[in-house]
């Protein structure tokens, strides 16, 4: 199975244990280069970092709660940390986050195209459509783009990078001293893309990438999102409740795969999950529960959380009412997935239960490997998306206690047989 890692360039678990100097080591590289090469000596294809351009202020209608917990801010830009990561490790990918909605298409190929280069081919986009109407308001709009439209933008900047990307042709630059030419112009042309929403005379003035086109990866769950990541991307990170539902999600990427003219083997779909392991499967049981309760009594992060994903201000709902019938223009995947598991429950039952866990993974690193692996046989998918606290302590048990477990079963590689992201993922 393929492994990868989500995280953010944030702050990482503010005053809580194993958290780091003081919230001060997040803000350097060393912690995610630490982990990258740990990751990368359990076989994981990549780190993913998400990103956000907004402060939120969704919950209690202000930035107050956010910035003293910070939760989601400070966030710092991912992608220059990218190369300081490859340049201490030697096999394992990155995938940094940028808008579709917002982020120039040109500027977005040039910038994907040179740490490509910079990591010698181990580098790709993640592509979001952005959800906060706050990141809509930075780039000069009073209001976020329709859901749907959104995604309709996402499908034409994608072409418009893949044109670009393919403006140098991979014998362009010929280096001939004797003549004196670096590169052959007529192996680098122009593209004049004129479309809907975007337009761009090109070429790039960079040199086609090692990968030719950086790999791509997406996190949509809602049929626009499922659709558009088929079409478009190389690795699908998916959060969804149970092993049927992750069956379901497989199943329907790969109808949109084959429907867009592609194998499904060519797009990896990995499921987000955060094991809890133990040296017992008693130990572990023990710190299982005693999260569980921690979040239960967690009210108003979870509330914030809610906040977060909606674009709803859930300070303001009755928490012994029904949870609230809202819509909205931002993630309608979540949305609907709250309504789903919240039925039948009060607003406070739901932000006090344990039912958002996509599945229960708790035990030694040997008792959950093989949980993974019945997991897989079932539902279909290639792999998991670790999402967990970015302790020194966590990424330690999940390396080189899981990693060794899951390598011991003969489920992960023992060693990377490409040199390229893209490559890695398409091994198996």
């Amino acid at each position: 199975m393929h492994l990868g890692w989500f995280l953010s360039f944030q702050v990482q678990s503010w005053n809580q244990m194993w958290s780091g100097n003081g919230g001060t080591e997040w803000n350097k590289p060393q912690l995610y280069v630490d982990v990258a090469r740990s990751l990368e000596r359990a076989g994981f294809d990549y780190m993913m970092f998400e990103d956000g351009s907004f402060v939120p202020d969704s919950y209690g209608s202000n930035h107050d709660w956010w910035l003293a917990a910070a939760r989601s801010v400070p966030k710092q830009d991912p992608l220059p940390l990218i190369p300081m990561l490859a340049e201490h490790t030697s096999n394992i990918g990155f995938f940094a986050t940028v808008t579709t909605s917002f982020h120039p298409p040109f500027m977005a190929a040039r910038t994907a195209a040179t740490i490509d280069h910079l990591t010698d081919g181990r580098f790709g986009l993640n592509l979001v459509t952005s959800h906060n109407v706050r990141t809509a308001q930075n780039f000069g709009h009073d209001t976020l783009f329709d859901h749907d439209e959104r995604y309709r933008m996402a499908d034409e900047w994608i072409d418009l990078c893949r044109k670009l990307w393919d403006t140098w042709d991979a014998d362009a630059v010929v280096l001939d001293e004797e003549r004196g030419v670096f590169a052959d112009g007529s192996k680098v042309r122009p593209i004049d893309f004129a479309g809907e929403f975007y337009s761009s005379r090109g070429p790039l003035n960079t040199t086609r990438s090692p990968q030719g086109r950086p790999a791509l990866c997406q996190a949509g769950g809602s049929k626009a999102g499922r659709a558009f990541g088929a079409k478009n991307v190389d690795t699908i990170i998916a959060q969804v409740n149970g092993v049927e539902d992750m069956k379901a999600y497989r199943e329907e990427v790969t109808d949109h795969m084959i429907a867009a003219g592609r194998d499904p083997k060519e797009c990896k779909v990995l499921f987000i999950i955060t094991p809890v392991l133990g040296e017992t499967d008693g130990e572990a049981q023990d710190r299982a529960e005693r999260g569980r309760k921690a979040m239960a009594g967690a009210v108003e992060q979870n509330l914030a959380s809610l906040s977060y994903a909606t674009g709803q201000d859930f300070a303001k709902y009755d928490l012994d009412a029904p949870f609230p019938d809202i819509e909205t223009n931002a993630t309608q995947s979540s949305l609907a997935l709250f309504k789903k598991l919240a039925a039948g429950k009060t607003l406070r039952e739901f932000v006090t239960s344990d039912t958002r866990k996509s599945v229960d993974l708790v035990g030694t690193p040997d008792t959950v490997a093989g949980q993974m692996d019945e997991i897989m046989q079932e539902a279909g998918g290639d792999g998991f998306l670790i999402s967990g606290s970015l302790h020194r302590r966590y990424v330690a048990e999940i390396a080189d206690g899981l990693g060794a477990a899951l390598r011991r079963r003969g489920l992960t590689r023992d060693g990377y047989s490409g040199s390229t992201l893209r490559e890695n993922l398409l091994e198996f």
